[in-house]
């Protein structure tokens, strides 16, 4: 089967709607959370597990697997579905996020939410130390395996893509830093445009040669200033890509403002994803109330492994000492493995124990808890109660600091 979207229902007032992408490996009801595969694996979890906690589909990392095994073994195998012995859609990100954490960001404490930087992101310049540099044709690395020095273009991203074989990939690109100034951004933005017409190019030459067709997504940049945004989303409508990525969105409150600008002005007929969003019930709520029908992210597995463990009353730290002796379940009307069999008491142990068992534990509830959550915002969407079980469920995730 070809690619194909299929919106099944819109809610009225907003841009949030139902759908289904059809892919070769499956089918993917949306809005839908795409769990975290970075190497080709979910951290913590088997692929067993990764079913149990119903996720649809995958993302993986170009940049990484190009590393390790590297896309010819991957191709060998079969594709990344195979590879992995997983039957789902898998998607796969251009390898552009490491334009940013190898470069400008690298060793600086600068990450895409400019609350958490330690230096200022306005004042990077390339250094010695930077594992990346962008110029107009790519971008040279050096492994931070090995220090090998590597490049990768639009047209080698599309190659390492088609070889690792996933259902949807993305056009190359350049994620600015959060606090960049307008000139730095404007210049990425062109260079970014530039690389979506190249890996274009190179996508459909490879997909002409291939038994089973790989989606090509743009991706619109612009970082906060909004007449970029707008600019950025009008010309990759323009180009005959099967969707959109939407990058660089920093910080919760920033999602309406851009996508309201960003979705009216791609086809409604494509699907939009939002990349490297999706941590916490807001940006989520958000994020499909204006317009996203997929969005990745590797926090909820990532915080897991450090003890921070979703409820439907907010985040908790299960190292805390109040968990010592509570032997309720960490959510009594959660249906996952790790809610149906232990306690808070037994996971604080493993924690403190630093056990393996922790962090697996940890990880399915988390991406449950997520993955469910979305489910049921889907299920809001289709019986027209999307405002009533938003209102409902934040305010009580929200009520209180945990």
């Amino acid at each position: 089967m070809n690619f194909k979207f299929e919106v099944k229902h819109k809610l009225e007032g907003t841009l949030a709607r139902s759908g289904v992408i059809y892919t070769p490996h499956g089918n993917i009801k949306t809005p839908a959370f795409i769990i975290g595969g970075t190497k080709a694996t979910v951290k913590a979890l088997t692929n067993n597990q990764i079913k149990d906690v119903n996720a649809q589909a995958l993302l993986a990392n170009t940049y990484h697997l190009m590393l390790q095994p590297g896309a010819d073994i991957i191709q060998k195998a079969g594709g990344l579905s195979r590879f992995m012995n997983l039957d789902m859609p898998t998607f796969t990100d251009s390898g552009g996020f490491q334009v940013f954490s190898l470069g400008m960001a690298y060793k600086k404490g600068i990450d895409l939410t400019s609350n958490s930087k330690k230096g200022d992101p306005t004042t990077a310049r390339h250094s010695k130390t930077q594992l990346a540099k962008v110029n107009d044709k790519g971008v040279i690395f050096k492994s931070h395996l090995d220090g090998q020095k590597l490049e990768m273009t639009p047209v080698s991203s599309m190659q390492l893509q088609h070889k690792i074989g996933a259902d949807i990939i993305f056009a190359f690109d350049e994620l600015t830093s959060p606090l960049s100034s307008r000139k730095n951004i404007e210049i990425a933005l062109e260079r970014t445009h530039k690389w979506a017409l190249k890996s274009l190019e190179e996508h459909q030459k490879l997909n002409s040669k291939q038994k089973n067709y790989q989606a090509l997504f743009g991706i619109v940049q612009g970082a906060r200033e909004l007449d970029l945004r707008e600019k950025s989303a009008k010309y990759l409508n323009s180009l005959d890509f099967d969707g959109f990525g939407i990058g660089g969105i920093f910080e919760p409150e920033e999602i309406p403002q851009i996508l309201n600008i960003v979705d009216p002005l791609l086809n409604e007929n494509k699907p939009r994803h939002l990349l490297g969003m999706g941590s916490q019930p807001l940006d989520l709520f958000l994020a499909i109330e204006y317009g996203i029908d997929t969005f990745d992210c590797v926090a909820p597995t990532r915080q897991a492994r450090n003890g921070a463990l979703y409820t439907k009353y907010g985040r908790i730290n299960i190292k805390n000492a109040k968990y010592k002796d509570n032997f309720n379940s960490l959510d009594k009307d959660c249906k996952c493995y790790t809610c149906s069999n232990f306690s808070l008491a037994y996971l604080h142990h493993l924690y403190h124990s630093r056990e393996i068992l922790a962090s697996t534990l940890g990880s399915i509830h988390n991406e449950y808890f997520i993955i469910n959550l979305v489910d049921l915002i889907r299920e809001s969407i289709e019986n027209e109660t999307f405002f009533i079980f938003k209102d409902k469920f934040l305010n009580k995730y929200y009520s209180k600091d945990s």
